[in-house]
């Protein structure tokens, strides 16, 4: 495959949650593009491969270990991040954790569990780096949400929530950074192929398919492959100044149906 000729601005960028998935194919497009990319994930073995691996196809690539549940975590990684690559212009927030379960059998601890590293971690992340942006006057930051946001589906109670928590944060967020240069996005993705909830019980999986065909969510049965997320967080990121792009939402196409083959009638005799 050829490289795809570097963009003439040098932009550093970080993506959380890169060791797979959405996070890994967003720093390998970024870094296509000619950009360092700070890789970052608690799974740093799993990031420093994706980071090999882009650094054999000619690109920049740094892996750090990142923790958005633990504040010197998250600290720590702002600052070796940006020894590493220089100060930031590109903040990709893809980090997530999800969990099967119906509201009434989601625990208290799990509930808080979640929402601490899908909403607080993720004001953990922007506390740490979006200042810097700001006061250079530049700047894109990306939230990678959920089209539950949008559509809460059954049985994912705790997902569903923080989701549509960190909608609602990014939209404030939003209106507070207008007139500094900084753009803050959210691609929201539908049904994608990621590591995320291949580690739940079959029979569990089961019956959140279950739910969702029942209510209506799975018209059909394809998956988006992370590359597409990718190339929207990567057009949302180099629309050119004086653009916004505030919401992006990226569904799967269905698969293409061919039309009916009909059989000529017999002439009579």
């Amino acid at each position: 495959m050829a490289r795809i000729p570097p963009h003439p601005a040098r932009r550093p960028a970080v993506v959380t949650g890169a060791s797979s998935g959405i996070g890994r194919a967003t720093a390998e497009a970024l870094a296509a593009l000619g950009h360092p990319v700070v890789l970052g994930a608690r799974r740093v073995d799993a990031c420093e491969a994706a980071a090999e691996a882009i650094r054999v196809s000619g690109g920049h690539a740094v892996a750090l270990h990142l923790d958005l549940g633990d504040d010197e975590s998250v600290a720590q990684f702002g600052i070796e991040a940006q020894a590493a690559v220089g100060p930031l212009s590109i903040v990709v927030s893809n980090a997530g954790q999800n969990m099967a379960g119906a509201v009434l059998d989601t625990s208290t601890e799990d509930l808080a569990g979640v929402l601490d590293v899908n909403i607080t971690g993720t004001h953990r992340l922007a506390r740490a780096l979006l200042p810097g942006m700001v006061d250079r006057r530049a700047g894109d930051i990306v939230f990678v949400t959920s089209d539950v946001a949008e559509r809460p589906r059954p049985t994912m109670a705790a997902y569903v929530t923080s989701k549509w928590g960190l909608e609602g944060y990014v939209r404030s967020l939003q209106m507070e950074l207008e007139g500094t240069g900084v753009r803050a996005t959210i691609v929201r993705p539908g049904p994608t192929l990621t590591g995320m909830g291949m580690d739940w019980d079959p029979e569990v999986t089961t019956q959140v398919l279950e739910g969702w065909v029942a209510w209506g969510f799975a018209r059909h049965g394809a998956f988006m492959k992370p590359s597409g997320v990718a190339q929207a967080v990567v057009s949302a990121v180099t629309l050119p100044r004086g653009t916004h792009a505030t919401v992006v939402e990226v569904q799967p196409e269905a698969p293409i149906i061919e039309p009916p083959v009909i059989e000529p009638s017999e002439e009579p005799a």
